[in-house]
Formats: C-alpha cells, structure tokens, sequence
C-alpha cells in the first residue's frame, strides 16, 4: 500500500545519483547537449521561438510544455521581463512565467540573455528535474505529484498560489483528505480552507515539507487501493467491506505516524 513513500524515499535519499541517472538516458543527453551547445547562439526572442527544438526544451524544464504552442503569449511574457512589478509575467497567478522570463531575460540583459547560468545548466538542470517527474509519473501518477510538490514548496506564498497550480491543488486536497469536488466552489473559500488548516510559512521547512508529501503519499495510496479494490468484482463478490475495513485500518495507523501540525 505504501509503493509511493517507498518510491519517493529510494528518489530523494540520493536526489543527485537519480538525476544522474536520468540525465545519462540517450534521449535526454541528446537534447540538453543540443540546447547547451547552440542556445548561446540565441541573441532575440525572434532567434529563440525560431528554434523549435531550443525552444521547445526550455518550456519543457519550466513545466511549460503545454504552453508551447502559444508562442505570442510567451512572447510577451519574454518581452516585458519581470523588472517592472506591472509586468506581464509578474501580473500571473502561475509562477512558472515570472521564472521563464527570469531565466531567459532578454527584457533586462538583450543579446547576452543567453549566457548566463539560470539560461544554461540551470535550466538543463531544470529539464532533468522535469524529465525525472515525468518518467516517474509514467509509473506512479502519485510519486510524480510528490515529486513535483516538493520542488515547488518553498515558493508557495499563498494559498491563490496553490489554486492556481493544478497539481499542487491535487497534492493537498488529497493530503487533507478532501474530495476533489471542492475546486468547483468558490475560490476565496477554498483559500480560506487552506490557509485554516495550516501555516504556509512552514512550506520553508524541509522537514515539514517531507511530512507533508508523506501524508499525502500514505492517503493517495489508501486512495488508489480502495479504487482498485471497488472496481473488482471479485473482490465486492467476496466481501469488499472487510477488505476496505482493514485498509481504513492501515491508513489511519499510517498517518497517526505521519503528522503534519501547524
């Protein structure tokens, strides 16, 4: 029941040794050698949304891949920068925008934008990052979530923050056992039942942080196997609810040993 913690506790005990691993993968090598072999080349943001393939590996190590289409949106986003506190990118509920365009910020340093290290090895840094979460959600939705959730901790500031991000909604509505049906209401009060439940400032805290995903990974577990078990016909024929008893069981025990206070 626990596949989750295991797997989130083997990934983050030697952080660097897994992103070693996965940067060493043929197709992943193949595109960051590229990316840091011409994106020095890149003087405009004409020259970067030019290159597709540049292009395209940057939004996918800002958790932007979705984006990559909306070129002129992201144009925008490039040219006003995050300098000005009216900025476009600064205006944006979703913080990945504000750090595409501090990584990549022709609007304060022009042609030289791409040579420093925030536009080089931090955003190749940034791809494996993106690219370890993605193959881990390949096998485990729950392990990529935690993942993610952990990278993006010490800058969540509030609760709007944690709203706006798709994924960071689901890793605390499901750590605080909340159905997901919530999201539909209105979006003050869901703030209001965040910031109710705990402190933001203790997403600064490592440690608080690792208790958190571990809550959260013991009841997406719990969750996933009383689905299972429910869409099992064998299972309902025999006598499901002794079956979803003991799972209460276990999961409750799990999370008495997993607390996360405010």
């Amino acid at each position: 029941m626990l596949s989750t913690i295991a797997d989130y506790t083997r990934l983050t005990q030697d952080l660097g040794k897994s992103m070693t691993q996965v940067a060493k993968q043929p197709d992943v090598s193949r595109e960051t050698d590229y990316f840091l072999g011409h994106i020095g080349n890149v003087k405009t943001i004409d020259d970067f949304l030019k290159d597709y393939r540049l292009y395209t590996y940057a939004m996918k190590a800002y958790g932007l891949s979705d984006m990559a289409y909306a070129k002129a949106f992201m144009r925008k986003v490039l040219t006003e920068g995050v300098s000005d506190k009216d900025a476009f990118a600064n205006k944006l509920t979703d913080t990945r925008y504000r750090e595409f365009a501090t990584a990549f910020n022709f609007a304060a340093l022009g042609a030289n934008a791409t040579s420093t290290t925030a536009a080089t090895t931090g955003t190749a840094t940034q791809y494996v990052t993106q690219t370890m979460e993605q193959k881990a959600g390949d096998q485990n939705e729950g392990l990529r979530l935690a993942l993610y959730f952990t990278r993006k901790a010490s800058t969540i500031t509030s609760a709007y923050q944690i709203l706006a991000d798709k994924a960071l909604t689901q890793v605390v509505q499901t750590a605080m056992g909340w159905s997901p049906t919530i999201s539909s209401s209105d979006i003050d009060a869901q703030a209001k039942m965040i910031t109710d439940k705990f402190d933001l400032t203790d997403f600064q805290d490592p440690t608080k942080v690792t208790k958190f995903v571990q809550r959260f990974a013991a009841m997406w577990d719990a969750t996933q196997a009383q689905s299972d078990n429910s869409s099992n016909p064998a299972l309902v024929l025999i006598g499901s609810a002794a079956t979803s008893a003991s799972l209460d069981t276990d999961m409750l025990t799990t999370l008495q040993n997993i607390k996360f206070n405010r």
